[in-house]
């Protein structure tokens, strides 16, 4: 249409993961540079990557994400190459944009791999991008974000069929009272108070639930990594469970709503170490899958896509919060406030 932006390339912005052993330390120092975190804390978290070979899932579920894409892309005729750059690990934003650069591309539209509006998941990502154009230098493309897709259908649905798949699991004289368990990574309090994402997840797991009859459920967190002195979002998914147990729930189902891929946090922090706790109060636990390449949510991502293209484009979105910005204003999703370095 005549008054709709032109794009000539996708750009998927993600976070990065370590491939091999070897690639543990360097991915961390990467992740971690900048942060008042102890370098025990970092050993322990390659501790969960060694118990995976060193491998991150990251990589080859982006890769297999962008194939289904491309499919997608092709069936409904829409003729963009699709890039992919990750903030901390190979493919890096630069190297990916200096490609884009000498293929030509002059205006792409980017995916961040995150639901959720933050300063971690969507803001820092815008900044990662504007270095990336900076450090390629002239002739580096426009790069414009996808808006955030909490409560799109297309993320929201294939949730709900998960959901409802695993509830359908527990017996039927025990489903009613079994607990809905939402789980998204922690962030420090100071950065969640400049942005909407407990709402978001809020809102998010409300839609959930009620998709699926069950409008019973907590918010949980996990995955944190600062100091101990700083403050960040509760409770523990771990401490929860304890919880539930104390009161006499026996059936929970995880569902990892702050997720789109299953990759190390999902694995280790619940099935490894959550599934361990709910074995040792006597919960039976179902972790469901994340949206990942689910039809639906790579066709949501074909649709907003095709919004950015569409000179009056409907705007899906469930709930009462409406469909996010696509352009971010100024002061969204501010950086956190970050503690001193000990002296």
């Amino acid at each position: 249409m005549p008054d709709s932006p032109t794009y000539d390339a996708l750009l998927l912005v993600s976070f990065g993961g370590p491939e091999k052993r070897d690639d543990v330390l360097p991915f961390l120092e990467n992740v971690l540079r900048g942060r008042n975190v102890p370098r025990e804390r970092m050993l322990e978290v390659a501790e969960h990557y060694y118990h995976f070979d060193g491998a991150s899932p990251i990589n080859s579920q982006n890769r297999a994400l962008i194939e289904a894409l491309r499919g997608e892309l092709a069936t409904a005729g829409v003729n963009l190459p699709i890039y992919w750059g990750n903030r901390n690990w190979f493919p890096l934003l630069p190297d990916t944009v200096r490609q884009m650069r000498d293929d030509g591309v002059r205006r792409a539209l980017a995916f961040f791999t995150s639901a959720f509006s933050s300063y971690s998941g969507c803001r820092q990502y815008r900044e990662n991008v504007a270095a990336a154009r900076e450090a390629v230098g002239p002739g580096a493309p426009e790069i414009d974000k996808l808006r955030s897709f909490f409560n799109h259908p297309g993320f929201i649905e294939p949730m709900a069929e998960h959901v409802g798949k695993a509830l359908g699991e527990i017996e039927r004289d025990h489903r009613g009272a079994a607990r809905i368990v939402f789980t998204a990574h922690s962030i420090p309090s100071s950065m969640a108070a400049g942005c909407r994402y407990e709402a978001q997840l809020q809102e998010a797991s409300r839609l959930v639930g009620n998709l699926v009859g069950h409008p019973q459920f907590d918010v949980v967190y996990q995955s944190r990594s600062g100091p101990p002195t700083q403050p960040w979002l509760g409770p523990d998914v771990g401490e929860h469970l304890r919880h539930l147990a104390s009161q006499g729930i026996r059936d929970v189902v995880v569902v990892p709503i702050g997720f789109i891929s299953d990759h190390m946090e999902v694995l280790f922090d619940l099935d490894y170490e959550a599934k361990h706790i709910a074995e040792e109060v006597g919960i039976a636990m179902r972790r469901v899958p994340t949206a990942g390449t689910h039809p639906r949510f790579v066709r949501m991502i074909r649709e907003l896509i095709q919004e950015r293209l569409t000179a009056a484009p409907e705007r899906a979105a469930l709930g009462t919060l409406g469909p996010s910005h696509d352009v971010c204003p100024v002061d969204c999703c501010p950086a956190p406030v970050r503690p001193a370095a000990p002296k």
